[in-house]
């Protein structure tokens, strides 16, 4: 199994793991440059014990360290998706009203041949794209272009996919004179009154209210080590214990792993993910989403339509958390 060998940013636990590959890629390296020189068997020895190490470090991931994993700079973002899983896709700019919010992009598209509208925050690939993009934090202006082609889907009846991947809304002053909380609101509001079916899943960072305005859906799955939470444990931590450096106590206490909300029926489906995450499986963990919407499209639609779809998404988010409560 030869995962990830061209992997060049590692995260913090993984730092054995780059030495290893590391070591197995100087020991190529040389073999290129002198012909001579027969490594392949050593390097073969490094890529196993790699191996070795790749499943022992993701057997059983801690919270923050999932945290690390969704975060990852290599991972897919929403963009690679649409890209990927979608054709014909043609994406619709604009709020009509005050401009066009590049942190969520959208629009018709056909996911095999299923008309569709799809739509997610993208946080950008490089420092000029992720600056334009503003790293997934969308401002009042991209959730009222969410809401706006909600409605279009809603008119002619298609269904809706949402893939969510931010930090959070946007928290500039701008964006609050702008009504930053209306918008969530609104936005929140128009997925519960579709009568589509809506599928959301939650590709990387499902951050606060900014992540629930695309997550208010009749089904919402998560990728394996993706996460979803009401504030980011960094936030947490700042708030409770005045130390942001507390993030892993934050992160245990937030419950906010996909395992940790399937649980707890927040989430409705887990997506697996290649060994070492969807970064080190871009192909494959964008093949699985694809595979896992499309089930889910086809379910929702023998299931139920129009009002009964709006119903049960309305009901399945009222009832979330009463478990155990009395009167």
């Amino acid at each position: 199994m030869q995962l990830g060998r061209a992997m060049t940013n590692y995260l913090e636990f993984e730092k054995p793991l780059a030495e290893i590959e590391g070591k197995a890629e100087e020991l190529r390296a040389l073999a290129r440059s002198n012909e001579e020189m027969d490594v392949e068997g050593e390097a073969k020895a490094l890529d196993a014990k790699a191996d070795t190490l790749l499943k022992e470090l993701y057997k059983d991931l801690s919270p923050w360290r999932k945290c690390l994993v969704a975060r990852h700079p290599d991972r897919p973002h929403c963009r690679d998706y649409i890209e990927a899983l979608f054709s014909e896709y043609t994406p619709l700019a604009g709020d009509r009203n005050f401009a066009d919010d590049h942190a969520v992009m959208g629009g018709l598209a056909r996911l095999g041949d299923i008309p569709v509208v799809v739509m997610g925050q993208e946080k950008g690939n490089d420092t000029k794209s992720r600056i334009e993009r503003n790293f997934g934090m969308a401002r009042p202006e991209g959730y009222r272009k969410a809401i706006r082609l909600m409605d279009l889907a809603d008119r002619f009846g298609l269904p809706i996919v949402m893939l969510v991947d931010t930090p959070g809304a946007y928290p500039g002053k701008g964006a609050e004179e702008r009504g930053q909380s209306e918008a969530i609101a609104r936005s929140t509001e128009r997925s519960l009154n579709v009568k589509s079916p809506v599928i959301s899943v939650i590709i990387g960072e499902g951050g606060s209210g900014g992540a629930v305005a695309l997550a208010t859906a009749n089904t919402v799955m998560m990728l394996e080590h993706s996460i979803y939470s009401v504030i980011s444990p960094e936030g947490c931590a700042s708030i409770l214990w005045k130390d942001a450096e507390k993030m892993r106590e934050a992160a245990e206490a937030l419950r906010l792993t996909a395992q940790d909300l399937k649980q707890l029926g927040v989430i409705d489906q887990i997506i697996p993910e290649p060994l070492g995450g969807a970064q080190r499986g871009r192909s494959e963990a964008i093949e699985a989403v694809g595979k896992a919407i499309q089930a889910e499209l086809k379910a929702l639609k023998k299931r139920q339509k129009g009002d009964a779809l709006k119903k049960e998404r309305r009901e399945k988010f009222l009832k979330m958390g009463s478990k155990g409560l009395t009167a």
